[in-house]
């Protein structure tokens, strides 16, 4: 009955935003480094935030310090997405949000090389999550396949966090898949709803590997990546300047060149991560051969693609 409450709270909180949004003009234009052709609602990811205020109040107001974190990184984000924002100005909001989490998990007593590094490899995963998300349901697919492998894990491997947070954050996705996991999407996530849900996820992998002292379930975010690190190589292979926007991912050549149905693509990211993770799970003796394994496959997988279709995207260019 609780998470029916909570479903129905959240799914109220998102058409409101529906409203709010149209009323002020939140809308993403369709551009030509774009992967859609209509004028859409942005920042519908914002009930990733609400999901997780929603559990942090009904938990008696458990993890404080990532709460503030993810607050300001939500703030910034969602302005970013109304007016832009400095990249040095969202740098920094993102950093101090890091700092919050690290704090919550324990981590400031680590040396201070832990944290150094810690910050740049988590800074990364944040940046590679948001640039992923491009086309209808790729991140609400993706996320809703590492979440529900992080709570089978939390259930059935090792607790490593109240299960509550692990489900309210589902029916938040579950929510937003609703309205974008379709083929003309309502809303897109925007920054605030990419970079939300990177950051919760983030910190519950966190948890999970502070708490088992096993790196390799960071498998759990090995598609993306894999499609993140191979196309900043690729660009910088092609002399471009990486902090500029592109639509060189393997997704976007999927959807853009090749013409495949988002919802198709993103069924198809979903399906590789969850496949990697079911036998990952499967071999608990073999995490980091499962890891090393599967980071070479798509690797191979990347490289063959983009030797194939990578010349489709030069002829529309």
């Amino acid at each position: 009955m609780y998470y029916l409450v909570v479903m129905a709270l959240l799914l109220g909180m998102e058409l409101l935003y529906f409203r709010v949004a149209d009323r002020f003009n939140i809308i993403d234009k369709p551009n030509e480094r774009s992967s859609h052709t209509r004028v859409t609602l942005r920042g519908g990811g914002i009930i990733f935030y609400v999901g997780a205020l929603v559990y942090f109040v009904a938990s008696g107001f458990v993890f404080p310090w990532f709460m503030l974190g993810l607050t300001l990184i939500a703030v910034v984000s969602f302005v970013d997405d109304v007016r832009s924002v400095p990249q040095k100005v969202r740098l920094v909001f993102h950093f101090v949000a890091m700092l919050l989490m690290f704090y919550q998990w324990g981590m400031i007593a680590l040396p201070w090389w832990y944290v150094v590094v810690a910050l740049v490899v988590c800074t990364g995963i944040i940046n590679a999550y948001n640039f992923m998300d491009g086309i209808n349901g790729i991140t609400g697919g993706y996320s809703l396949v590492v979440l529900c492998a992080l709570g089978y894990v939390n259930m059935q491997v090792v607790p490593f966090v109240d299960e509550g947070m692990i489900y309210t954050m589902i029916l938040a996705v579950v929510v937003f898949n609703v309205f974008n996991f379709r083929r003309k999407a309502k809303c897109f996530a925007g920054d605030v709803g990419s970079v939300s849900i990177a950051f919760v996820i983030l910190f519950l992998l966190g948890k999970l590997m502070l708490e088992t002292g096993d790196w390799s379930y960071i498998i759990f975010l090995v598609v993306y990546g894999v499609d993140s690190v191979l196309t900043i190589i690729h660009r910088l292979m092609l002399h471009e300047n990486i902090g500029l926007p592109h639509r060189k991912h393997m997704y976007q050549l999927m959807a853009n060149e090749l013409k495949m149905p988002h919802v198709a693509v993103s069924l198809l990211y979903m399906l590789v991560q969850g496949g990697i993770v079911v036998v990952y799970l499967a071999l608990p003796d073999l995490h980091y051969v499962c890891l090393g394994g599967s980071v070479v496959v798509l690797g191979c997988g990347y490289v063959v693609f983009m030797r194939k279709y990578f010349r489709l995207h030069l002829k529309i260019v």
